[in-house]
């Protein structure tokens, strides 16, 4: 295993390290004392895997295609945009615009996350991107989707709302599962609430088996309680805005 000291380290030089370091075939990568560096994984191929030890910057695994970064503690902004494949895991909260334009991949974060999670998501030919938080999301969760798959469990919100407004705004392709109920005031026009079904049920315990084993939650416990689906009603929700 390769060690990379980032106290005090200038975020470009950081990132110069880490990309060397994969580059030269390093395959477990434990980078310690991050404080706030930008852009960490960003572009980065293959299959390593990098532990981040402390809170890293905005634009956390942006373009990847391939690699593992698990995040001991919190996140921030724009984590997996246009992210390709690989996987993120985060051992605490993240921040606002979570997988913008998502391709493909895995995004699973243990707490609570920001406003606009899941924005522009997209599926590119047979991948998939999926996005799971445990706990409690802000507005515009799925705002404009367009593929790909949200979960949002809401663990120990503690009587918070599990989501908040606008849940699916201008939504137009892939399928967000809520656990628990839904309040259809708090959704875009652009959604229709459905009860699962077996095939529903199939893509959910294979998402939270993985995301299960990634953050030591019992399968058992989590699907104790349901989940409702969100699906757009319409794949051109805003067509009868446009002039031509």
């Amino acid at each position: 295993m390769l060690e990379i000291n980032a106290g005090g380290m200038y975020y470009r030089d950081l990132n110069q390290k880490i990309r060397d370091a994969v580059n030269s075939g390093e395959k477990d990568i434990t980078v310690r004392n991050v404080n706030g560096q930008y852009y960490i994984g960003d572009g980065l191929r293959g299959k390593s895997t990098i532990t981040v030890e402390g809170v890293p910057g905005n634009d956390l695994a942006a373009f990847m295609d391939g690699p593992t970064l698990v995040i001991k503690a919190n996140a921030q902004d724009n984590i997996s945009n246009t992210m390709n494949t690989g996987k993120v895991v985060i051992h605490g909260n993240a921040g606002d615009v979570l997988g913008y334009g998502m391709r493909g991949g895995k995004l699973h974060i243990l707490g609570d996350v920001g406003y606009r999670v899941g924005i522009h998501m997209k599926g590119v030919k047979k991948q998939s991107p999926t996005i799971v938080v445990g706990g409690t999301a802000g507005d515009f969760f799925g705002e404009y989707m367009a593929g790909g798959v949200l979960i949002l469990l809401g663990l120990n919100n503690d009587g918070r709302p599990i989501v908040g407004d606008y849940l699916g705004t201008g939504m137009h392709g892939g399928v967000i599962y809520v656990r628990g109920e839904i309040d259809k005031n708090n959704c875009g026009a652009e959604v229709g609430i459905l009860d699962l079904d077996d095939e529903d049920m199939k893509v959910l315990k294979e998402s939270l088996t993985e995301y299960c084993k990634d953050m030591g939650l019992s399968l058992d416990e989590i699907m104790k309680k349901g989940f409702k689906k969100l699906i757009p009603v319409s794949l051109r929700p805003y067509g009868n805005l446009y002039a031509y």
